[in-house]
């Protein structure tokens, strides 16, 4: 193999590692927080007072406890209708629906 072909190969290694690396790091940023779309002990966090973070919320579609989705999803996601017929949506902000009940 000649000097300038293997050249060109780590090059062409080189610069897909790179794309690669970007591509991943801007995806990660593409996320956002949505309120009220996890399932119980799903969430990424946030679940209300007295919870830790991750994993914490204790039912469904919990509207203060958030997880990750792709940017501009969150409004879009299809959640099926409350127990009273209300429809469910995420939100970019805490709700205060489908909280657990104080014991």
């Amino acid at each position: 193999m000649s000097n300038a072909l293997k050249t060109a190969a780590v090059a062409g290694a080189l610069a897909a590692a790179l794309t690669a690396q970007t591509t991943t790091a801007v995806h990660a940023m593409e996320k956002e927080k949505c309120f009220g779309v996890s399932m119980a002990g799903k969430n990424d966090c946030a679940a209300g007072p007295g919870t830790t973070c991750a994993g914490t919320s204790k039912v469904d579609y919990q509207g203060n406890a958030w997880t990750l989705v792709d940017a501009g999803t969150c409004m879009n996601i299809e959640l099926p209708a409350a127990a009273d017929g209300t429809m469910r949506k995420g939100s970019l902000e805490a709700l205060d629906r489908d909280l657990p009940m104080k014991g």
